[in-house]
């Protein structure tokens, strides 16, 4: 089966997006987006003992190097960070030396990130194995670390020279994993894509399958409405900020729930709801576009309610650290129905404490 290609332009700066199956063993394809002669791959625990041999084998004459990372969001530090700058400088990489992340979203923002600070930034190349990082964090060049603080406080943009999506990790991906990719899928069509959102709803059953024809549909359509944005916004001064749909609420659920009960995916089912019922509450959008939305994350076993014993208040103090946030004041991302997000900056505190409170009243009766 052939592979497709999707290209983020960004004139000089332009790369490539393939997808497909077996895409980590053709390094015939993706060879060519490793300039100099260094190369090192950094991988964590769970994905370098299933495809890091693939990757060194398809880099044949190249020097190479490895750094293995603990699996989790948790190890997403600046310490990491500072090992892979270490890795780097004792290989003595050069200017012209190249990353390649393999492995998940953390992975992806973790490496991508040293590699935008060791000599003021090298190249990285993207090699996603997490559904969650095939259609969004790969893609687009944002990368970081998180503080105790909160998620991605320290972070900079440093787009990769290719993101290779090998659809086959998906097989090796836990059902959880997969599903909780699934959400940002769904983030795509419920922000900007009313078709596609009906498309998912068709297909919910063929996804849950990992039928690979509709997973290889979802990937590409994701990959091209975001390879879209960060094309005319690549610094979220505007229009990329809309890919934050449900985050401002799922990175306060993460950080209230200290990374530890909640995957990423799934703070995102669940913050998507809430600002789809804060929408319907601001009378922005019809209900029954909440009711869909609700019951398409369901059927693809996504949580859509606020885990228990999670005050209301701590999440909206979480909320306030959020970095699209400006002066202080809160700015969301709603919608108009599906299909339709847009920023909204004048959303006052009570308004969004009265959803959370109806979120949160509700899971305890």
């Amino acid at each position: 089966m052939s592979h497709r290609e999707i290209r983020v332009e960004l004139g000089a700066r332009s790369y490539p997006i393939w997808i497909g199956p077996g895409l980590l063993t053709q390094s015939a394809l993706w060879r060519s987006s490793i300039g100099g002669r260094h190369v090192l791959i950094v991988s964590n625990s769970t994905v370098a003992p299933l495809y890091l041999q693939t990757v060194i084998a398809g880099l044949q004459t190249l020097s190479w190097d490895s750094l293995i990372l603990p699996d989790g969001e948790t190890h997403k530090t600046l310490d990491n960070a500072g090992l892979v700058l270490a890795k780097l400088a004792g290989i003595k990489a050069s200017r012209d030396a190249t990353v390649i992340a393999l492995g998940g979203g953390v992975i992806g923002d973790l490496a991508g990130f040293a590699a935008s600070c060791y000599m003021r930034g090298i190249a990285f190349v993207q090699m996603p194995t997490t559904l969650l990082a095939q259609v969004d964090s790969s893609v687009g060049g944002k990368t970081g670390v998180n503080l105790p603080a909160g998620k991605n406080l320290v972070g900079a943009f440093h787009q990769p020279r290719a993101v290779v999506i090998d659809t086959d990790t998906l097989a090796t991906l836990p059902e959880r994993e997969y599903r909780a990719g699934l959400a940002e899928v769904v983030k795509y069509g419920a922000l900007g894509d009313a078709d596609f959102f009906a498309w998912l709803e068709q297909n919910a059953d063929a996804l849950i399958a990992r039928d690979a024809a509709a997973m290889t549909h979802a990937i590409a359509t994701s990959c091209a409405h975001k390879a879209a944005i960060v094309a005319r916004d690549e610094h979220e001064l505007g229009e990329r900020a809309l890919l934050n749909l449900g985050h401002t609420f799922g990175h306060a659920l993460e950080t209230a729930t200290g990374y530890a009960t909640l995957l990423h995916g799934e703070a995102v089912a669940i913050g998507m709801l809430l600002a789809a019922q804060l929408s319907t509450q601001l009378g922005r959008a019809p209900a029954a576009d909440a009711k869909r939305l609700a019951v398409l994350l369901q059927r693809l076993g996504l949580p859509i309610n606020i885990p228990p014993g999670i005050a209301a208040e701590t999440l909206f103090a979480h909320m306030q650290l959020d970095k699209k946030n400006i002066s202080g004041r809160l700015r969301l991302i709603l919608w108009r129905g599906i299909g339709h997000a847009e920023i909204v900056a004048d959303v006052t505190s009570t308004e969004v404490m009265q959803t959370l409170n109806n979120a949160t009243e509700a899971v305890h009766h």
